[in-house]
């Protein structure tokens, strides 16, 4: 495993470009695939690349705050301790790659960003504690857990064929979540996730002189606050602990008005909040606060440049129909048994293009439902495959990665070599899960 490791890291390493190289090469991808394999000519694809441009601003805001957000909370004096002391918990390098990998799994079973977040962060406070720990083996197992993401409590796909008034109802009706997330082959994929990532990842720990411990620097999270002498009626706002406090009074209010009245709807504006809320509390004063969002901002370049790239390939695949031309390929070899498995793998491919839960689901539902309605397969076994087949190649698709990467000081290139593994031990997973259950 050790041998296997290292040389799918010198892969990487050498051949896996930067994300936004990775990005561009993709859209010439889609460009010319759109050209060959449908009817749309380069003006037809020109078209579709810029009107779906700036179709992602709203998720790709959403996606800047999750990060400044959670970045802000963990540097407040409050959480820092937290993590701090759950992270004395690990004693060595392997205790820390288990650790991190078992929270990161169950923070993203409870939510996908919230789990990002949260596994990256504890990581690195793991990092600062256990010395001797591989840190990109270290950042890999906390990014390992998001895979469960779409099998667990913030699926967007099963919650979305849930409610009343889905895109679909009037084909499939509602389905309850007891026949996708709680439904016995769900339970047991994430179960055996559980148990599995974590063992893989522990047994693909370097040899020692093959292991690369964090640099400090990465770990140096200091906060600079501008020293005022004078006072004056701004200064006492800008530190006045009475208003933090107001706000935080305000935010957690509408928190639990959100939760009494909805239930455990904890969808990604509501994770930003919490980080919003907590984050304004727990440092106690405006200036505090100002300052980690600034430290925090930093961070978050990564994400505002590629994701409307993306949104652009998403609109290619979309308008061309090319995602339909890949969806309808796997149709045509399926059959009732094997049709879960093919929805599955087409997922998974369609999410290299269609890096959004929602978004993929709007492109291969109409297909693969009226496909599941032809060879007698179950609605919700269909869209649980293709829910499982966006969280499987998420592994090696630098888009997710982005936010974890920005905080843990990281280049894709330095986790994707241990990335692959979990993609292919996951990959054997779900199939099974799909197939036998």
């Amino acid at each position: 495993m050790k041998t296997m490791t290292r040389w799918s890291n010198t892969i990487m390493e050498r051949y896996l470009p930067d994300p936004y190289i990775f990005v561009a090469i993709l859209t010439l991808v889609v460009f010319l695939l759109g050209l060959g394999l449908t009817d749309s000519s380069p003006m037809d694809m020109v078209t579709h690349w810029g009107d779906g441009f700036w179709a992602l601003l709203a998720f790709t805001m959403q996606m800047v705050i999750v990060l400044v957000a959670g970045h802000v909370l963990a540097s407040s004096p409050f959480f820092k301790k937290l993590l701090s002391t759950l992270a004395g918990i690990a004693k060595t390098p392997g205790q820390a790659i288990v650790l991190v990998s078992v929270v990161s799994l169950i923070a993203c079973w409870i939510n996908w960003g919230f789990g990002l977040v949260i596994g990256a962060l504890f990581a690195k406070e793991i990092a600062k504690k256990v010395k001797t720990v591989d840190y990109r083996l270290l950042i890999a197992s906390a990014y390992s857990g998001f895979i469960i993401w779409h099998g667990g409590l913030g699926g967007s796909i099963p919650l979305s064929i849930a409610t009343a008034d889905h895109p679909f109802a009037g084909m499939i009706g509602v389905i309850p979540t007891s026949e996708t997330l709680f439904s016995t082959y769900n339970l047991i994929i994430i179960a055996a996730l559980i148990i599995s990532v974590p063992i893989l990842n522990r047994f693909m720990m370097p040899k020692p002189e093959d292991t690369v411990v964090v640099d400090p620097k990465l770990l140096v999270d200091e906060i600079e606050i501008e020293v005022v002498e004078k006072v004056t009626p701004a200064s006492r706002l800008e530190n006045s602990v009475i208003l933090s406090m107001l706000i935080g009074a305000l935010g957690l209010a509408y928190l639990i008005q959100h939760f009494v009245t909805k239930g455990f709807d904890l969808n990604l504006n509501i994770v930003n909040l919490i980080f919003f809320v907590l984050g304004i509390i727990f440092h106690g004063t405006p200036k505090r606060f100002l300052a980690a969002v600034s430290n925090a901002v930093k961070t978050a370049g990564g994400i505002i440049i590629q994701f409307p790239f993306y949104a652009g390939i998403m609109g290619m695949m979309v308008a061309s129909g090319l995602a339909g031309v890949m969806s309808e390929w796997f149709v045509s070899i399926s059959t009732e048994a094997t049709f879960p498995v093919f929805a599955f793998l087409s997922a998974g491919l369609v999410n290299f293009f269609v890096p959004s839960g929602g978004g993929q689901w709007a492109v291969q539902a109409p297909i693969m439902l009226d496909a599941a309605q032809t060879l007698g397969v179950s609605y919700s076994k269909t869209a649980m495959a293709i829910a499982w087949g966006d969280a499987w190649t998420n592994m090696i698709q630098p888009f997710w990665a982005l936010p974890a990467l920005a905080i843990a000081g990281l280049r894709a290139k330095d986790i994707m070599g241990y990335c692959v593994f979990v993609l292919l031990l996951s990959g054997v997973v779900i199939t099974i899960g799909l197939y036998f259950f």
